[in-house]
């Protein structure tokens, strides 16, 4: 599953870097792995071996099995880099694994062929599998039985991946459809987040509509799968759907509408009288200045904000302000994903608006971008 969710810092264990791409193995990697060897241990176990023999083949499929979906995650990082795309890292854990692609891909064409990837190896190990069932190994030993547990293994992950529906593979493969039909990427993601909440409905009511009609009861293991795969899907989702409703609003992200008026002030002038000033000139911001007139410092609203009145007028400026960085002065005429992107990469209260001639045109101010979103 690939994935261009916004990203959070990750403590697990590191794998390696196949490919130039690091793989992580969440901790929560051990649950599931502690739940398949319970759970195929019977399937494993022969005559002759032991309890703790069949125990130790069936964690020998859990690793096996976790390595189909380290391939089936790298067939979709690898294509993305192939597009120029970076990867920022593989993560097994408790589900599956993720693909952290950090850019989505510029067309449906290759967002589709990406999604495909994974599908496609799972799909293609699935193949191999069987041929080496049918063709090569021979008997009812281990070999056999762990060859015919991967291969239908791979065939279910294959199978459930082009289910069409955020955050799955086939969700993403349906948003890219809906893309290059409507041209709209807005449009595709909405259209496969929504089949994305449907499909997490059917999963539970599919397993209690069977018993209900069979007139068998319910197998509490089987339903709480059905709930845990239909409340993956369904987060992941309206996630996607969350992220959609973000991006239609980043058009109206536009650093000269959003700026604030901002008037020059000394480092040494009391706060009191820069807020007269700034209040006179109907000014939202105020902005330290050399005795050359430059720009070297941004007054912090909400350190002014928190200082006392009574203590105002005791207060210098310069003793509020963020002093000015390269990365803290943008460009005026800045809007949509550019002026977003400066933003993330030097996060900052408040950035200085210049124009191309390095005239200051005002502040503009982190809290007035984020209530663009605001509501979303």
């Amino acid at each position: 599953m690939s994935d261009q969710r916004p990203r959070q810092e990750f403590s697990g264990l590191r794998m390696g870097s196949p490919f130039g791409i690091p793989v992580y193995v969440s901790w929560t990697w051990l649950i599931i792995a502690g739940f398949i060897t319970i759970t195929f241990k019977d399937v494993f176990q022969l005559e002759s071996m032991s309890d703790l023999e069949g125990y130790g083949v069936a964690f020998a499929f859990a690793v096996l099995l976790y390595l189909s979906v380290l391939l089936h995650e790298l067939a979709h990082s690898v294509l993305a880099k192939w597009y120029g795309l970076p990867v920022r890292r593989i993560t097994l854990y408790l589900l599956g694994g993720v693909s952290e692609i950090e850019q989505e891909p510029p067309t449906p064409g290759k967002e589709f062929m990406i999604a495909a990837a994974g599908p496609a190896l799972s799909l293609g190990l699935a193949g191999i599998g069987i041929v080496a069932d049918v063709f090569v190994v021979h008997g009812a030993g281990i070999p056999q039985v762990l060859i015919q547990q991967l291969w239908w293994s791979n065939l279910i992950v294959g199978i459930f991946n082009l289910l069409p529906g955020l955050p799955l593979d086939g969700g993403r493969m349906l948003r890219a459809g809906v893309w290059k039909l409507t041209a709209s990427s807005g449009r595709g993601t909405l259209a496969a987040g929504w089949t994305g909440r449907g499909l997490a409905v059917v999963l539970i009511l599919v397993p209690l509509l069977m018993s209900l009609l069979s007139g068998r009861e319910i197998v509490p293991v089987q339903l709480v799968w059905s709930v845990v795969l239909a409340s993956f899907i369904w987060m992941g989702a309206s996630q996607a759907l969350n992220v959609a409703r973000i991006r239609a609003r980043i058009p109206q992200v536009n650093a000269r509408q959003l700026a604030r008026r901002a008037i020059p002030v000394t480092a040494s002038t009391p706060l009191s009288e820069a807020l007269r000033q700034a209040g006179e000139a109907r000014a939202g911001a105020m902005v330290v200045v050399d005795h050359e007139s430059r720009p070297v410092a941004i007054v912090h609203e909400a350190s002014v904000q928190a200082t006392p009145e009574h203590r105002r007028p005791w207060v210098e400026v310069g003793t509020l302000a963020k002093t000015l960085e390269p990365a803290m002065v943008l460009a005026a005429d800045l809007a949509g994903e550019p002026l977003i992107d400066a933003m993330r990469d030097s996060p900052a209260a408040e950035y200085l608006l210049v124009e191309r001639g390095g005239e200051i045109y005002g502040v503009l101010a982190t809290a007035d971008v984020n209530r663009v979103f605001s509501g979303v």
